[in-house]
């Protein structure tokens, strides 16, 4: 793909996949990025992932891999083979996972001659807050975390992480600005927060260092999908 990335991925959090493919017909693949996670994937499996990319989308697969590094390896390389943009894995899996699933993504790009994607690690959930931290056993403020968590995926070879914009601002400052930050709990001016805790909207995001921002209720949930979209896009600059 030779055009811009755009810089909204689009959630589509959605248990059924002809009401997913219905939102994205009134989607632009210029206009977005799209993301599909667990629930989406675990109904439907890889079919409608296949169906997006040959309607010209920018796909990121959002199933967060964190297991033992030979498992984590090939569920990576099966991602890169179906041709998603980005992916990701838990950080928290540690060094020897991160590396397996790095080297697994580039060689099954080279096996299959398509686009090595996007490789990303989640950090702390955005749904997470301090005491949640705590609870499990993680001492300190999330920030510190992500910032430990973010240091290692770069020494790692990764090509960025998922994290809050609160967060990002550091993040960028410490590793750089070819390091990709992925952020969701974007909400636009005047939106709920629903079950995220570390909120930003998109022009906040955005001039805090993040690259690209995951937006699902306000665009999905919108009545107009298509015009939630381009109305983001507009305090943007919808291309990068």
């Amino acid at each position: 793909m030779n055009s811009p990335d755009p810089r909204i991925i689009v959630a589509l959090d959605f248990a059924d996949p002809a009401e997913a493919m219905t939102l994205v017909d009134r989607l632009d693949p210029g206009a977005c990025a799209l993301k599909v996670g667990k629930e989406l994937f675990v109904v439907a499996g890889p079919e409608p992932v296949r169906r997006m990319i040959d309607r010209g989308f920018r796909m990121f697969l959002d199933l967060k891999f964190h297991d033992i590094p030979n498992t984590v390896a090939q569920a990576c390389a099966a991602a890169t083979r179906l041709g998603v943009w980005m992916l990701n894995v838990h950080a928290a899996g540690g060094r020897a996972m991160l590396a397996a699933a790095r080297d697994a993504v580039a060689r099954a790009a080279a096996g299959s001659h398509a686009p090595r994607p996007w490789l990303i690690a989640v950090t702390v959930l955005t749904s997470l807050d301090g005491r949640d931290l705590e609870e499990v056993g993680f001492a300190g403020a999330a920030e510190a975390l992500t910032l430990r968590l973010a240091q290692l995926t770069a020494d790692c070879g990764l090509d960025g992480v998922v994290c809050s914009a609160v967060e990002a601002p550091e993040l960028r400052r410490t590793l750089g600005p070819r390091f990709k930050l992925v952020t969701p709990g974007i909400r636009p001016a005047g939106t709920a927060a629903d079950d995220q805790s570390r909120i930003a909207t998109p022009e906040q995001a955005i001039a805090n260092g993040a690259d690209y921002l995951v937006i699902g209720r306000a665009i999905t949930r919108a009545a107009d999908p298509a015009a939630a979209l381009a109305r983001i896009n507009a305090t943007l600059g919808a291309g990068r």
